[in-house]
C-alpha cells in the first residue's frame, strides 16, 4: 500500500532465563545453570531458523549479561561462515543493552562504555539501548553510547516505569516527545518501543521524529594508532580492553601495571592455594592486585599437575562474582591453546590473550588470530616465526628478525595486539608502581 515506505523485519534474538556471569548459587561463585557452549549452539538454532524464515536483520536485544550476548556473537557468526560465505549477503546486525537502573549498569555489572567495548568486535549494523527504563532514564546512557559508537544508534525504551500492579502509565505523547528530544539532540537512528508501549505510542513516536534528521553515522575509525591525529570517535584510535568498567591505553597513559600473582608459576602462594582448591583465598589475592594498582590481572594455571582448562575456568567465574576484581580487565595466560579457549568463554568483558606467535606457521597463526577476535579479545604477538625468537629491536638494525616476524603478524589479524620480543619481556606485579 506504500511501497514508497519499505518495510522490514528484524528477527529477534532475546535472552534467555540463564547468565553466564552469575552464579545462581550463593553457596558455590563458580557454578552456572548453563555452559557457554550449550549457550552458543541455542543460539545457533535459533539464528538458522532466522534466517530460514528470511528476516532482514538479526536483533540481538535485551542484553542484561555480555557475556551472553558474546555467545550469540559467536553464534552468529558461526552460522554466517556455514550457510552465508558471502559477506555482502548477511542480514545486518543489530545489539541493544538493557541499562537495569539508575546506576548505568547491565544486571551482569558493566556499564555502558565497556560494553561497547565488548561489542564493538561485532561490527554491528547498529547498537542501542531497550527495556528496564523509560526513555526519559534512558538519556544520560543512551547519551554516552552515542558519543562512543561508530555505528548507527537505537533505542526503544520502556512506557516509563511499572506502577505497583506491574503496569505503565506513560502516555503516548510524552514518549514521543522524550524521543523527539533524542532526536533533535542527534543521539539516535533508529527509535520505538518495548514494553508498556502500545500501537498509539508507536504511532506518536514516528509523528514526533518524522521531521528531524538522523543522527549521522560517524566515519570508520582508523584500525591502529596514530599519535597526535584526531579520533573520528573519543577513543576510537586507542587500545581498548574491558571489565566491567573500560580501560583505554592512550599516548599519555601512565605505565599499565599487569598483576602476575594469580600465575601459578609465578607465585608459590597462588599455585598453593589454587592446588587446595580454596579458591576463596585464591580471590584474595586477585583482590590484593587490583586494590595494589594493577590494571589488569593476568591469569595463568599452566602447572603439571593441574588440569588446566578445569582450573582456569573455576577460577575466571570465580572473580567475575567479585566486582571490585572484575571491574579490571583479564588476562588469559597459558602456553597451551585448549586452555585459552576455555578461558575466552568465562569472561564477559574484552580480555587480552597471553599469547600467539607465528612459530607454527602463517596458517596456525591466522586461524587462532581469528578465534581470539570472534571471541572479541585482544592479544599478545610474540616475536617467533618459524625460524625461532626475534632478537631485542632496540640492538640491531629494521631488516631484523624481529622486525621481520612483527610486520608478518601485523597485517595477518586484525585484533588488537601488542607484538613484543620475550627476551626483552617484563613482568610487573601490582606491588610496584613504575612511572611513565
Amino acid at each position: 500500500r506504500t511501497p514508497d515506505r519499505p518495510r522490514f523485519v528484524a528477527g529477534s534474538i532475546g535472552p534467555t532465563n540463564r547468565t553466564l556471569s552469575i552464579s545462581p548459587d550463593v553457596n558455590n561463585p563458580a557454578f552456572r545453570a548453563i555452559s557457554f557452549d550449550a549457550l552458543r549452539e541455542a543460539y545457533k538454532e535459533q539464528v538458522r531458523g532466522l534466517i530460514d524464515g528470511g528476516c532482514d536483520l538479526l536483533l540481538l536485544e535485551t542484553i542484561f549479561d555480555t557475556l551472553g550476548a558474546k555467545a550469540a556473537i559467536v553464534a552468529i557468526q558461526e552460522v554466517f561462515e556455514s550457510q552465508i560465505p558471502n559477506p555482502e549477503s548477511r542480514p545486518p546486525l543489530m545489539i541493544s543493552v538493557t541499562i537495569t537502573d539508575r546506576s548505568g549498569r547491565t544486571l551482569s555489572g558493566q556499564t555502558i562504555d565497556a560494553f561497547w567495548v565488548t561489542i564493538a568486535h561485532a561490527r554491528p549494523f547498529s547498537v542501542g539501548i531497550n527495556c528496564a527504563l523509560g526513555a526519559r532514564d534512558m538519556r544520560p546512557y543512551l547519551a554516552e553510547l552515542a558519543r562512543i559508537a561508530d555505528c548507527y544508534i537505537s533505542c526503544y525504551p520502556n512506557a516509563g516505569l511499572p506502577n505497583a500492579f506491574g503496569q505503565y502509565d506513560e502516555q503516548p505523547a510524552d514518549t514521543g516527545a522524550y524521543l523527539r528530544d533524542f532526536a533533535a539532540s542527534g543521539f539516535v537512528n533508529i527509535v520505538g518501543g518495548c514494553c508498556g508501549t502500545t500501537p498509539d505510542h508507536i504511532r506518536e513516536i514516528a509523528h514526533a521524529v518524522e521531521n528531524l534528521p538522523p543522527r549521522g553515522r560517524p566515519r570508520s575509525a582508523p584500525t591502529l594508532s596514530v599519535v597526535g591525529a584526531e579520533p573520528a570517535r573519543p577513543n576510537a584510535q586507542y587500545t581498548q580492553f574491558a571489565g566491567l568498567e573500560p580501560l583505554t591505553i592512550r599516548p599519555d597513559s601512565n605505565f599499565q601495571m599487569i598483576g602476575e600473582r594469580t600465575n601459578v608459576t609465578g607465585s608459590q602462594r597462588f599455585a598453593r592455594l589454587i592446588r587446595a582448591g580454596q579458591y576463596a583465598d585464591a580471590t584474595a589475592v586477585a583482590l590484593e592486585q587490583v586494590r595494589g594498582g594493577a590494571n589488569l590481572i593476568d591469569v595463568n594455571m599452566d602447572e603439571g599437575m593441574l588440569d588446566s582448562e578445569q582450573v582456569m575456568t573455576e577460577f575466571l567465574k570465580y572473580i567475575a562474582t567479585e566486582p571490585e576484581i572484575a571491574r579490571v580487565p583479564t588476562m588469559i595466560d597459558s602456553s597451551k591453546w585448549s586452555v585459552i579457549l576455555a578461558g575466552l568463554t568465562c569472561v564477559q568483558g574484552k580480555p587480552v590473550v597471553n599469547s600467539i606467535s607465528l612459530k607454527e606457521g602463517e596458517d596456525e597463526f591466522l586461524r587462532k588470530a581469528a578465534l581470539v577476535r570472534r571471541y572479541g579479545a585482544g592479544v599478545v604477538v610474540m616475536a617467533f616465526d618459524e625460524q625461532g625468537q626475534a632478537s631485542a629491536p632496540a640492538s640491531i638494525p629494521p631488516t631484523s628478525s624481529s622486525i621481520r616476524t612483527s610486520s608478518r603478524s601485523r597485517p595477518a589479524s586484525r585484533s588488537t595486539m601488542r607484538t613484543r620480543s620475550t627476551s626483552s619481556r617484563r613482568r610487573a606485579s601490582s606491588r610496584r608502581r613504575v612511572p611513565a
